[in-house]
């Protein structure tokens, strides 16, 4: 039987990478495993469960329906426009802020590709005017995308939370330090890549662009910037959490639902139009993240039913390395192959995370490992639709980027697994 799970796991993730519908796959793996376990009735008791999750479910969808409403009424291009100037300050140092600005723009957009190409359709050819190598110019962005993985609006925060029994902020609260020490690992390695290289800032390549495009370069949209609106929901959260306290605690669906309120106000936008797209965003991130969710917890159901949790959970006990590099590399490579690391990372942390403490490990710090360093390595897949954008805006091949972040995210995964 453990063998038969094994084959099975292995060929579950050979489809999901050859991007076979993820949910499909792992509901139909989940159910075989549970028939040749001998336990038939527990897929729909997991799926039913998952279904109704009141921690996750009205969390996830309205983070969602407020991003939806943040692109109609423009106020992610807002928050990116707003910061956008600092570019221009110093080309010496051009990567290396390029890279943070994305990191901390996407936790206030945390999609992905929303974040690349709302951030990436202004600093990449910002950086590219400035004597980047576009190639490089492309890779900045992208790397800078995994900053999303400890932002309230991620799926697998409020996941991990519910899998620790504590809250969401809390969890965010823990991995932020070591986020933070492996972003400046990311970033250091890329500068250095960038400067090896010569595909920083050079006067050649600036005058090489201005030539191709005309002397006027690039012009900016010009709008009344109003970058504080997408981030007060992120402060709402922070300062009303336990660990803070400066504000009576709010919950994420009530700091989503005054951000929305707060876009209406400001941009006096339609109102039916803004209610249709909340509740659009909602029920997309039902249909696509909770969908997810309930179909990877079938999964997990599955390898519990023919005995691999266990069987791991014994390989793995009492040594922290062994889970740690599971964790890490697992939903990295993972995610590399496939240009997300979503399926596999729901995958682990259902399966393994809850027993984290057998191993000498903590379940915030094993889940949000294994969260984290998937989103690291959809950063530097060439095939991952954030990468495929930031590409197309620097006329680049997706490959190409990837491999100027290989090395940035490589060595970012194994700083954090060493922190956490």
């Amino acid at each position: 039987m453990l063998l038969v799970g094994g084959l099975i796991v292995i060929l579950t993730f050979v489809l999901i990478v050859k991007k076979y519908e993820a949910r499909l796959v792992l509901f139909l793996a989940g159910l075989l495993m549970c028939l040749i376990g001998g336990l038939p009735g527990d897929v729909m008791k997991a799926f039913t469960k998952a279904m109704v999750n009141n921690t996750l479910v009205p969390t996830i969808c309205t983070v969602m329906g407020f991003s939806y409403v943040m692109r109609l009424t423009t106020c992610d291009q807002h928050l990116v426009q707003s910061i956008s100037g600092i570019l221009k300050r110093g080309r010496a140092i051009l990567v290396p802020i390029s890279f943070f600005l994305t990191w901390w723009i996407s936790l206030a957009i945390p999609s992905a590709s929303g974040c690349s190409a709302a951030v990436g359709s202004i600093l990449i050819p910002t950086l590219i005017a400035a004597g980047v190598h576009p190639a490089m110019a492309a890779a900045t962005v992208l790397a800078g995308t995994w900053g999303s993985a400890i932002s309230p609006g991620n799926a697998h925060n409020p996941f991990v939370a519910d899998l620790a029994g504590t809250d969401m902020m809390t969890v965010i609260i823990n991995e932020t330090p070591a986020s933070v020490i492996a972003s400046i690992a990311c970033v250091v390695v890329m500068t250095a890549y960038a400067v090896l290289r010569k595909e920083g800032a050079t006067e050649e390549r600036r005058l090489a662009y201005l030539k191709e495009i005309g002397e006027e370069g690039v012009k900016e949209e010009s709008f009344h910037v109003r970058p504080l609106l997408a981030i007060v929901p992120l402060f709402l959260l922070i300062l009303g959490s336990k660990q803070v306290g400066l504000l009576p605690e709010i919950s994420v669906p009530l700091s989503m639902l005054i951000g929305v309120a707060l876009g209406f106000l400001v941009t006096l936008q339609d109102a039916q139009e803004i209610c249709r797209k909340f509740f659009e965003g909602m029920g997309n991130a039902y249909a696509d993240v909770i969908g997810l969710i309930v179909c990877a917890s079938v999964f997990t159901t599955g390898m519990t039913a023919i005995g691999l949790t266990g069987a791991l959970t014994e390989l793995m006990e009492g040594s922290q390395a062994a889970a740690a590099a599971a964790g890490t590399f697992g939903p990295f490579f993972i995610a590399v192959i496939s240009g997300s690391g979503d399926a596999a990372a729901f995958a682990f942390n259902g399966a393994i995370t809850p027993f984290a403490e057998q191993f000498g490990l903590s379940i915030m710090d094993l889940g949000s490992l294994a969260q984290i360093a998937g989103a690291m390595g959809r950063s530097m897949s060439p095939i991952a639709g954030a990468a495929i954008i930031c590409a197309g805006l620097a006329k680049v091949n997706p490959i190409e980027v990837s491999k100027r972040n290989a090395l940035p995210c490589l060595a970012s995964a194994i700083v954090l697994m060493l922190l956490l």
